[in-house]
């Protein structure tokens, strides 16, 4: 058997369990929610902003309990917590197919994001930086497959059981995948890491997976230090690498959560500002695995100096964005960034601290991701109530990736022995 896994690294196969999973966090994410929205309102007569605020409020309480999941990665290992994750998370989609007031709603929200939006996405990430380590931008970039996969499908799969059935249906749907097609693969499947089976990361010896690659700004293929989150919290690069994690997902929700309106407001249809986010996830496909293949090449953070310039530029496109020409330009760049992104700053965790307690480390970074996604639409909605234009809050939120700018620079890859001194 460990001659077949040596042929055939089973770290590739874990890799597609991992894009499973991502694809399966579908149900706790906001694209998949948003088609049971104006179910609720319709059925139970419900206010809009009564249900929106049940949601922000449970992404806020599910991204401050993220910390802890991420130390029950780090003591369990990620096959026990994928294998309880997804069994609750099922019995959780059956849950809210049968909600039938304001609190039950709210426990809905509060399990579906906790374990949808947050575990499924985090666990998934720990266990693909266990396995590779030189080869990890590229194993990053298939995973990701699975995200914009999920993204593309869950809405139109969601769209068509509603209308042909009902709600209630559609979440049952999900809640039997999760318990009886993901579940028994992620049991039999995952492994926690490739030292469990008698292999190395990467499917290479330790001398071979020791070779060092010219990199642009300094090797990351220097052997690994393994930090514990007390540690990685005494580094400037760790709290600079939060705030790189927390702009994208506040100013990217944000953005999307008010599309359609902003869009409106330059006199563009709907059917528009559908197309962009269409066009934005198909690009960003493609561009993960440039970007997978990039940061074997160069220092993470430099890539991340990259995706805050293009959102400066995204910012400012929509601004003028008010014929399809200027719309299509601002899909593409927005899908390169994206894809930029999801791989940036999932690597960067492991690259810059390891991963023996990678779930502790990127929990807290999962968490920043949680509670910027939670902040992200309230400035647009306040500040368009407040001027009746998105002009003013585009420009303000203009300050958030110049920050970022700054702290990709400052977040270099951080020594335990400078730390020592």
């Amino acid at each position: 058997m460990k001659n077949f896994f040596q042929k055939f690294y089973y770290g590739w196969f874990i890799v597609i369990i991992a894009g499973l999973g991502v694809f399966f966090s579908g149900p706790g994410q906001t694209y998949s929610n948003s088609q049971f929205i104006d179910e609720y309102i319709r059925e139970f007569g419900w206010s809009r902003s009564q249900v929106s605020g049940l949601y922000s409020a449970a992404t806020l309480v599910a991204g401050v309990i993220m910390i802890f999941v991420g130390r029950f990665i780090d003591r369990f290992g990620q096959r026990t917590m994928m294998v309880t994750v997804g069994s609750v998370f099922g019995i959780a989609c059956l849950f809210n197919s049968i909600v039938s007031s304001m609190w039950m709603l709210a426990v809905g929200f509060f399990l579906v994001r906790l374990l949808g939006q947050g575990s499924m996405s985090l666990i998934p990430n720990t266990l693909v930086a266990q396995w590779f380590i030189k080869k990890r931008g590229i194993a990053f970039s298939i995973m990701t497959l699975g995200s914009f996969a999920s993204a593309m499908s869950f809405p139109i799969i969601n769209t068509w059981l509603i209308s042909t059935w009902d709600w209630q249906f559609a979440w049952r749907f999900w809640g039997i995948l999760l318990l009886f097609v993901f579940v028994p693969i992620a049991l039999f499947g995952v492994r926690n890491k490739p030292e469990d089976i008698g292999l190395e990361p990467d499917g290479l010896s330790v001398s071979k997976g020791r070779n060092v690659t010219p990199v642009i700004g300094g090797a990351i293929n220097e052997p690994e230090q393994n930090w514990t989150l007390s540690e990685a919290m005494k580094t400037r690069a760790f709290w600079a690498i939060l705030v790189c994690v927390g702009i994208p997902a506040m100013v990217n929700t944000g953005i999307t959560f008010h599309i359609i309106s902003i869009f409106g407001t330059n006199e563009l249809a709907p059917g528009i500002a559908a197309m962009v986010l269409s066009l934005m996830a198909v690009v960003g496909i493609p561009m993960s695995f440039v970007s997978g293949y990039i940061t074997q090449k160069i220092r993470t953070n430099y890539l991340l100096v990259v995706i805050f310039i293009i959102e400066i530029v995204l910012l400012l496109l929509l601004l003028i964005v008010n014929n399809l020409a200027v719309a299509i330009l601002f899909g593409t760049l927005w899908g390169v960034a994206n894809g930029f992104e999801r791989i940036g700053l999932n690597v960067i965790w492991p690259n810059y601290f390891g991963r023996r307690y990678i779930g502790s480390i990127n929990g807290v970074g999962v968490t920043m991701g949680v509670v910027g996604s939670a902040f992200g639409p309230l400035p647009f909605g306040i500040g368009f109530d407040i001027f009746h234009s998105y002009t003013p809050v585009l420009l303000a939120t203009l300050i958030f990736p110049i920050i970022g700018v700054f702290c990709s620079l400052i977040a270099r890859k951080p020594d335990k022995a400078q730390l020592a001194h």
